[in-house]
């Protein structure tokens, strides 16, 4: 099963998207300032051919500004960057520019490709740039090369480079690995705000938040649910009779087997003590206390065992729906009487207990 990404990386990815939009306009303008200057130049210094090219990447990068500002793609506009950018180096290598400097412009490429693209990516396009470096200066006879270039100058660039790409890749590579790190830290602090300890269900806060949240649901859109609060019975005997680390391990257990009966729509949270609320969206009250009925025969036919010894555990519980309440507080309260309710009846049984047509009671 693919995971999903989590709401931090996709928060995370989206900042850095909008990040490097950003940036990529900024440089688009700054690049068009520098085509229409450097242009300019080559004009005055009597390079009109150069100068016409230089003033047709500047519109280029101008269209690709425009086409962004109308359609807000990203990607389109990260890849028409790095598509002018390496069209426009191509076009330097082979030409020289003026006094065979074109190629010095190629030292801006590792960083910005590194940035704008994955290390992977970036790597195979340098890697290629290259390789067309190589054929410009080893074959300059070719038709589509006006530049030549001396040996002393060919290390120097391809000295420089290498080592300026090797740096790049590093700084690129620590920086996403201290963004992973700091995402990771955020999930993990976000997990321990969220989740119990013991258990690994929702906390007290976690599932007030969500309850807040349903109830909110429901007054927009009118859509029904239930809670089930559920206690497991004479816990604090447990505790006195075998110690705590059995009580803790009754209280992990009982949550793993709340997690196989509940839906993947339903909460399930700690919410104190030997304390459990099931928050149960869509549901009706009829639906909640079947599956509360299932999950207190799931319990009681369980064995818990704790170093050799069998452990009494059962469970009560008291069920609400929110047509018979008016807020949370009072939907609180009134699965908290049918708690007791359930106790007070002799344990290990849920309330309310409802009436089936042959005049039995049941609790589902």
């Amino acid at each position: 099963m693919t995971q999903q990404p989590s709401p931090n990386h996709l928060a995370a990815s989206e900042r850095e998207d909008a990040q490097v939009a950003r940036l990529i306009t900024w440089l688009s303008a700054m690049a068009i300032a520098f085509l229409i200057g450097i242009g300019s130049k080559a004009w005055f210094a009597g390079h009109p051919g150069h100068a016409w090219v230089l003033w047709g990447f500047a519109a280029v990068v101008m269209a690709e500004m425009a086409h962004y500002a109308c359609t807000r793609n990203r990607t389109v506009q990260k890849a028409g960057l790095l598509l002018v950018v390496g069209s426009l180096f191509a076009y330097l290598i082979v030409s020289g520019g003026e006094s065979n400097t074109g190629p010095l412009w190629f030292y801006v490429f590792p960083p910005l490709l590194f940035y704008l693209t994955s290390l992977k990516t970036g790597t195979a396009v340098l890697l290629f740039c290259y390789l067309m470096a190589v054929i410009v200066f080893q074959f300059p006879a070719l038709p589509f090369v006006t530049a030549e270039y001396s040996t002393d100058f060919k290390i120097r660039f391809f000295a420089t480079l290498s080592f300026e790409s090797i740096l790049c890749f590093t700084l690129e590579a620590s920086r996403l690995k201290a963004r992973n790190e700091l995402v990771a830290l955020a999930e993990s602090h976000e997990r321990a705000a969220k989740t119990d300890e013991l258990t690994g269900l929702a906390n007290r806060r976690e599932m007030h938040n969500r309850l807040m949240a349903e109830f909110s649901r429901y007054q927009r859109a009118g859509h029904h649910f239930s809670i089930a609060l559920i206690d497991l019975d004479l816990f604090k005997g447990i505790n006195d009779r075998f110690g705590h680390d059995a009580g803790d391990q009754v209280l992990r257990e009982f949550a793993a087997t709340v997690q196989t009966i509940i839906r993947q729509t339903d909460v399930a949270a700690r919410w104190g003590g030997e304390e459990f609320l099931l928050l149960l969206p869509d549901t009706s009250l009829l639906q909640a206390l079947t599956l509360a009925e299932r999950l207190r025969a799931e319990v009681a036919a369980m064995r818990f065992r704790f170093r050799g010894a069998d452990l009494p555990v059962t469970i009560s519980a008291g069920v609400c729906s929110i047509a018979k309440a008016t807020s949370i507080d009072e939907l609180l309260k009134q699965a908290d009487v049918q708690l007791y309710s359930a106790k007070a009846s002799g344990r290990n049984r849920i309330a309310p207990r409802v009436r089936t047509q042959n005049g039995t009671t049941t609790s589902a």
